[in-house]
């Protein structure tokens, strides 16, 4: 098992597509817990199951983007503790080529503060398209955040990294789920939308091998600093 194999204090999964590769339920978060997640973050496909909303409202350990605009159902911030550590995990979404959000660089201001009070170790996802905004979030919040990581685009980046005042980073951890089709999908609904313009509803490829990627962060409890950071990709997953 990879905690035991990387020795894993903490496990922060994104979840926003884990329902058969749309959306979230309150089932799949449950079989996500058992299987040794230990905290979920989203995106912006978080709301695509309706019926989950009462879920994300209660739950403590799932999150949706702190940037939709206030009044929207559930939190965007949390902590929880892990091997005696309090973690804090900030969700937040990225606006270039994504739904309408708030301001993700205002919204950290805003409540980084509040989590750096109770938990050293701060985790961030950045959920967002564009490389570009993902990097220019991790610089804004190094030495404010022990780690910022990018999820949305599905293919696994290879710049991880440690910045100057020491926040680690990865513009994207990459997507678990099958090896083939394209970014998780049958391809030839994919395709057609590309060659001829049709919209077809697309179906999750469930052919051939699977992967799983992530990264290990080493983290100073004390400090909040990250000494490392490790990228995880396995393929051939059956």
């Amino acid at each position: 098992m990879l905690r035991d194999q990387h020795h894993i204090h903490a496990c922060i999964a994104n979840g926003e597509n884990a329902a058969g590769g749309f959306g979230l339920t309150a089932q799949t978060a449950e079989e996500m817990f058992e299987n040794g997640v230990d905290f979920i973050t989203g995106g912006n496909h978080i709301f695509d199951k309706r019926d989950f909303v009462q879920y994300l409202e209660s739950s403590g350990r799932v999150l949706r983007p702190a940037n939709y605009p206030p009044g929207v159902p559930g939190r965007g911030a949390a902590t929880f503790s892990a091997d005696g550590v309090t973690v804090g995990v900030l969700n937040l979404m990225g606006r270039t080529f994504m739904p309408p959000v708030d301001d993700p660089f205002r919204c950290a201001d805003e409540l980084v503060p509040d989590l750096r009070a109770s938990a050293r170790v701060l985790v961030v996802d950045v959920h967002a398209e564009a490389t570009s905004e993902k990097i220019a979030l991790g610089r804004y919040l190094d030495g404010r955040v022990s780690c910022v990581v990018g999820t949305h685009t599905h293919v696994q980046t290879a710049d991880e990294q440690i910045l100057p005042s020491g926040t680690a980073y990865l513009s994207d951890l990459g997507m678990t789920g099958p090896t083939d089709g394209i970014i998780g999908m049958e391809g030839g609904a994919v395709l057609d939308r590309f060659l001829r313009g049709l919209s077809d509803r697309f179906s999750v490829e469930r052919r051939g091998p699977k992967q799983l990627c992530g990264a290990v962060v080493a983290i100073d409890r004390i400090s909040g600093k990250a000494n490392d950071i490790k990228r995880i990709f396995l393929k051939g997953i059956a």
